[in-house]
């Protein structure tokens, strides 16, 4: 018993190995000829603007995991609808493509569920910028202003 952990042991053990010994020669081999183009930062091609160390609203961290989770469902489902399409399969079992279409649509909408509850605990909204007010002197009464919003 304690042989068949050796093998999956020996088996990490030549994937580390292999791994170190590539990108050991790799570094050997390729050219190492930094200049000032080669080291500046790369952004879009455009010149950076400002500090890359600014601070951004961490709901793009839910934004972008909701987005890999919708992902991972089309490469689920793209396989399944591929097999659901083959006529075979549904000549050989009767009930076979009405099993598939359930069980996909359960897939689904637990998906659809787990949406729902993001967007119920309001995992979705953004937090909308507080606006300040400035007061500025202006020739033009404010009974102006308001008849000009309420029309």
């Amino acid at each position: 018993m304690i042989e068949q952990f050796g093998y999956v042991a020996a088996f990490i053990l030549a994937g580390i190995l292999f791994m170190a010994i590539v990108l050991t020669l790799a570094r050997l081999i390729r050219p190492n000829r930094p200049n000032e183009e080669k080291l500046s930062t790369y952004e879009s091609g455009e010149a950076p603007v400002g500090n890359a160390n600014t601070r951004f609203n961490p709901r793009f961290y839910v934004v972008a995991l909701l987005f890999v989770l919708f992902e991972v469902e089309l490469v689920f489902l793209f396989p399944w609808a591929v097999v659901f399409r083959d006529k075979s399969l549904t000549a050989a079992a009767a009930g076979w493509s009405a099993f598939a279409l359930v069980e996909m649509l359960i897939f689904v909408g637990i998906l659809a569920l787990g949406l729902a509850f993001a967007w119920k605990r309001g995992y979705l909204d953004w937090e909308k910028p507080e606006i300040k007010s400035t007061d500025i002197e202006s020739p033009v009464p404010t009974e102006a202003y308001d008849s000009f919003h309420k029309s």
